[in-house]
C-alpha cells in the first residue's frame, strides 16, 4: 500500500516537472524572481512574531527615547535597530514584518471574497440566461463606471455610520476586506460567464444534462473546473490591486487602525515626518509595498502568458 502511494506521487511529481507550464516557469528568470520574492515575503509575514527583531505592540519593551532613530549605518543610529525607528521609538524592520502581515491578510482575504461571488454569479449568469443573465451583467456594468477606491470608501463610510464608533476599531478589517471585496467581483464574473457560455454547448455538458444530472451538479463538477484557469490569473493580478486598495484606504485614515498598523497606515505615518528629515519612516515601508505589489504582478504577467493555449 506505501508502495502505490509513492509511485502515485512519483507520477504527480513527474507530471509536474514534464508539464509545460514548469517548462515556461524554468526558462523565465523574472518569473523565477518573482516567485522566490513573492513567497519569501509572504513566509517573512506569517513568521513575523519569529523572526521580528522587537515586538512593535508590546508597550513594555518601547522606549519613547528611542524614538526617531536613523537607520543603524547613519551616525547616530542604533545597531539594535537596522532600518531605524518612527515617532514612537517602534523598530521599523518588527513594524514592517507585521504591517506585511496585514496587508497580505487583507488582500489574500478581500480576493477569496471577491473570487467566491465572483465566480458564483458568473456560473449562474452564464448557465442560466435570460433575465438573470442581464440583471447580473447590467450591475456589473454599473459598477465597472465607478472606480474601485471609491466604492471601497463609499462601504467603509456606510459602515462607519451604521456601527456604533466604539466597534469601528474591532470591526475595521472585516469591513476593509468586504469593501475590497465587493469592489472586485465583476472581474470574475464576467470572466466566468464568457467561459460559462462557451461550456455550457459542448457535448459533455449535454451528455451529463441528458442522463438527468442537476445543473448545480453540472456547475460545480464539469463547468467549474475547466473556467479555473482564467481565473487564477484574475486572482494573482487583483492581490496586488488588493494590497494597494488596502494600503490607498489606510493612507487616507479609513483602512486599518493605528494600533494595528499595514504598510499603507506606516506609509501615512511616516508621511508626517518626510520633511523633518525622518525620512526612513515612511521610505522603507514605501518600498516593501512597491517590491510586494512588483513582484505578484511580475508572477500574475507570467501566469497569464504560460496559461494562454495561443502563446504555447
Amino acid at each position: 500500500m506505501t508502495e502505490n502511494i509513492q509511485q502515485i506521487e512519483k507520477s504527480r511529481l513527474e507530471r509536474i516537472f514534464s508539464s509545460d507550464i514548469w517548462y515556461s516557469f524554468s526558462r523565465n528568470p523574472v518569473a523565477i524572481l518573482s516567485f522566490i520574492v513573492t513567497v519569501g515575503m509572504i513566509l517573512a509575514a506569517i513568521f513575523a512574531p519569529l523572526i521580528a527583531p522587537h515586538d512593535p505592540f508590546n508597550l513594555a519593551a518601547i522606549d519613547i527615547m528611542d524614538a526617531s532613530l536613523p537607520p543603524a549605518w547613519q551616525s547616530f543610529g542604533d545597531p539594535k535597530f537596522l532600518l531605524g525607528t518612527d515617532d514612537q521609538g517602534r523598530d521599523i524592520l518588527s513594524t514592517i514584518l507585521y504591517g506585511a502581515r496585514i496587508s497580505l491578510m487583507v488582500g489574500f482575504s478581500s480576493v477569496i471574497f471577491s473570487m467566491v461571488v465572483g465566480i458564483a454569479l458568473g456560473l449562474i449568469s452564464g448557465y442560466v440566461g435570460g433575465r438573470t443573465d442581464a440583471f447580473i451583467m447590467r450591475i456589473a456594468d454599473i459598477q465597472l463606471s465607478f472606480p474601485a477606491i471609491l466604492i471601497a470608501l463609499l462601504i467603509d463610510g456606510v459602515a462607519r455610520g451604521i456601527v456604533p464608533k466604539e466597534l469601528h476599531a474591532d470591526i475595521s478589517i472585516y469591513v476593509l476586506i468586504f469593501a475590497i471585496g465587493v469592489s472586485g467581483w465583476v472581474q470574475y464574473a464576467r470572466t466566468v460567464r464568457g467561459s460559462t457560455l462557451v461550456e455550457k454547448n459542448k457535448e459533455y455538458v449535454q451528455a451529463a444534462r441528458v442522463i438527468g444530472i442537476r445543473p448545480a451538479t453540472i456547475l460545480r463538477r464539469h463547468i467549474l473546473p475547466n473556467v479555473m484557469g482564467p481565473v487564477m490569473v484574475i486572482a494573482t493580478i487583483h492581490l496586488a490591486i488588493a494590497i494597494i486598495t488596502e494600503a490607498t484606504l489606510s493612507f487616507l485614515g479609513v483602512g486599518v487602525p493605528p494600533t494595528t498598523p499595514s504598510l499603507g497606515t506606516l506609509i501615512r505615518i511616516g508621511n508626517e515626518y518626510l520633511f523633518s528629515g525622518d525620512w526612513w519612516i515612511t521610505i522603507f515601508p514605501g518600498i516593501t509595498l512597491v517590491v510586494l505589489v512588483l513582484a505578484v504582478n511580475l508572477l500574475g504577467d507570467w501566469m497569464r502568458d504560460a496559461l494562454n493555449p495561443k502563446l504555447r
